[in-house]
């Protein structure tokens, strides 16, 4: 059983793609980590870096190839300004040498030297391979694979022991949702309190309350930068900022100088039913939109899905709680997260192995079960809103139009957030005991489903829409 902290759930990087722009980003550093410590660092002269599968494929419409240069220049994707990220690709481009982990000055050519190859590598659909040529002239390479959220393993899966040894640091390990609500029973605790007491084991509270704020004020930023800004997205597509029209109507004449600010305005605007709707699509379509467009955003969990939770936990903020405060966000972030990695385990978070369900259905699932418990639900019916919101988004495919995180996938978002507040309803309602699936049973149809799917149907951009929307329609 692997241990997966709420903090691998949830992590701050830079869009579009977690599986393919986050996920590259950070094996390329961790390529830099494994020369460093085979004492090979220094001798390179220069670097190639091979693209497989769904990384060539739509890799260009996910700046696959600028987070690869960005992370072997060494960059954190949690702290670069994303301002400055095409100037330093335009200038590497222009010099032909790239500095690499801000060190070294090695050849590198992106036009040459990135290699987009369509054929798919057994192990996972996302495959990055960097070559390295020495000094004396002998070549030494290295593949990583994108997992999805971010996550990046090797096949020999090299930290799988230091991975197990963590594990066993949980004084509660969960492999299955069933684990979860039988802790809970045991201890007469909510979800959020059994998820604290595992994180408590591996760092203290104020590192806790510290990386939630981190994650809520980057949630937060983006959706009042998404909410501010007109435009159109880049990439060829032309689509318009739709976040700043409806966001310049629901607010109205409301003053206000910062996202604090800006939250008791939303507080004070008019809420019905249609409002409703229209806050929240707002709030997943800004985040979506900052994604689309490089910006930083919460991997949650991934950041084709980065929208949804933001959204929700923003509807409860404004709509539900007006008294909601930092120990609401925490006990949300920690059910949420708790959730996604049950899928982790038990199916996928990547795309390119299941389809859209495994990111948007995912994180609807997530935010479903996580507004259930704010909203004073019980465990058990905090996972029958998970499952409720998973049911409903299983098959759903990946097919990126242009190979860019932007239709279907901004709108997906706003749908997301809105059957997570759906699920929550219906599982409030509802008596848990006699739920007749349970979500475990979910999440292993998901898996069988992501398996039988058509390749083409997972983050390909070879079938679906992105076959039948051409970039000349657009």
């Amino acid at each position: 059983m692997e241990c997966i902290s709420v903090f691998d759930m949830l992590k701050i990087g830079v869009g579009p793609s977690s599986s393919h722009t986050f996920g590259p980003w950070r094996a390329g550093r961790r390529w830099i980590a494994e020369l460093k410590e085979n004492k090979l660092f220094t001798s390179v002269i220069s670097i190639k870096v091979d693209l497989f599968g769904s990384l060539s494929l739509t890799g260009k419409g996910h700046a696959t190839d600028i987070a690869s240069i960005l992370g072997l220049c060494g960059y954190d994707p949690q702290t670069i300004d994303v301002a400055l990220i095409p100037e330093i690709i335009d200038q590497i481009k222009s010099d032909k040498t790239l500095l690499f982990n801000q060190e070294l000055k090695v050849d590198f050519d992106p036009e040459t030297q990135i290699i987009f190859n369509r054929e798919f590598k057994e192990f996972h659909p996302n495959a990055i391979t960097f070559t390295a040529t020495l000094a004396d002239n002998k070549t030494i390479d290295s593949t990583f694979y994108s997992i999805g959220g971010g996550f990046v393993v090797q096949e020999e899966r090299k930290r799988e022991k230091k991975k197990m040894e963590a594990f066993r640091e949980f004084p509660l390990p969960i492999q299955k949702a069933s684990d979860l609500i039988s802790y809970c029973q045991q201890k007469n605790k909510m979800i959020s309190e059994i998820v604290l007491e595992n994180e408590q084991s591996l760092q203290s509270d104020a590192e806790i309350n510290n990386r939630i704020q981190e994650i809520w004020n980057v949630m937060l930023e983006s959706m009042y930068t998404g909410c501010h800004t007109e435009g159109t997205l880049p990439g060829g597509l032309n689509v318009r900022r739709r976040a700043y029209d409806t966001h310049k109507k629901l607010i109205g004449d409301s003053t206000y100088n910062n996202p604090t600010e800006w939250i008791e305005a939303i507080r004070n605007t008019e809420v019905k039913f249609r409002q409703i709707l229209k806050w929240v699509s707002c709030f997943a379509l800004a985040v979506n939109e900052v994604n689309a467009s490089l910006g930083r955003v919460v991997t949650a969990p991934t950041n084709g899905s980065a929208g949804v939770i933001p959204a929700v936990m923003m509807y409860y903020m404004v709509i539900e709680n007006h008294d909601a405060n930092f120990d609401d966000v925490k006990q949300f972030m920690l059910v949420a997260g708790e959730i996604g990695s049950l899928f982790k385990k038990g199916a996928t978070i990547s795309a390119a192995m299941g389809g859209c369900q495994a990111e948007i259905g995912v994180s609807s699932a997530m935010a479903a079960g996580a507004l259930t418990e704010l909203m004073g639900g019980t465990p058990e019916q905090v996972v029958m809103a998970s499952e409720i919101a998973m049911e409903h988004h299983l098959g759903l495919t990946c097919d990126p139009i242009g190979g860019l995180v932007q239709i279907p996938c901004i709108e997906r978002n706003a749908m997301g957030a809105i059957k997570a507040i759906n699920a929550c309803e219906m599982a409030l309602d509802s008596d848990a005991a006699s739920a007749k699936v349970p979500l475990d049973k979910v999440i292993e149809t998901m898996w069988e489903t992501a398996k039988d799917m058509n390749t083409k149907y997972k983050e390909t951009s070879e079938g679906g829409l992105a076959i039948k929307v051409s970039l000349s329609d657009c």
